[in-house]
């Protein structure tokens, strides 16, 4: 009897485990890697990114992203769930995340071109490009954007030094 429990359970557990897994994305395919899977592209100070979706049978583009530094796009689409049947059958949803997020929801959505009407272009822009400042780093006394005039490479007036206790 216990050993029949067990069975359940690890079998149970086994497929709860696959199914989260299932929703994993990252650069490399993720856990199990084919063609249908979703696809992450990631943009780095040296290597910024520029992905645009195109309508190959127009050669216009309906989607474009330059992706930000330190950034990463990642998109799956969904076969038949357009607004058209016939211009834009598919549905592509996307999110752009911080690099190295491999699970999460893609909340943004776009109607597009079925499977062998659209093409992907990948553009890798000149850099440097450098990440944008954290929010939390704003008030760093060290920041560019705090320093006193005296502390920044321009210069300025050095401030009066205290009075001694007395």
């Amino acid at each position: 009897m216990t050993r029949m429990i067990t069975t359940r359970a690890t079998t149970i557990s086994l497929a709860a485990a696959s199914l989260l897994l299932a929703g994993c994305y990252g650069p490399r395919g993720a856990i199990y890697p084919y063609s249908g899977n979703g696809y992450t592209y990631e943009s780095s100070e040296m290597r910024p990114v520029t992905i645009s979706l195109v309508d190959t049978r127009t050669e216009e583009p309906f989607f474009k992203l330059e992706i930000p530094a330190g950034k990463q796009l990642t998109m799956n689409f969904i076969e038949g769930e357009g607004d058209d049947p016939v211009e834009r059958p598919d549905r592509m949803v996307y999110s752009i995340w911080d690099i190295g997020t491999s699970t999460g929801r893609l909340t943004n959505q776009l109607t597009c071109p079925p499977t062998g009407c659209r093409r992907i272009d990948y553009l890798v822009r000149t850099g440097p490009e450098w990440r944008e400042e954290p929010a939390e780093y704003g008030d760093r006394y060290d920041g560019m954007t705090k320093r006193p005039s005296w502390w920044t490479p321009q210069g300025g007036e050095l401030p009066t030094p205290a009075k001694p206790y007395e």
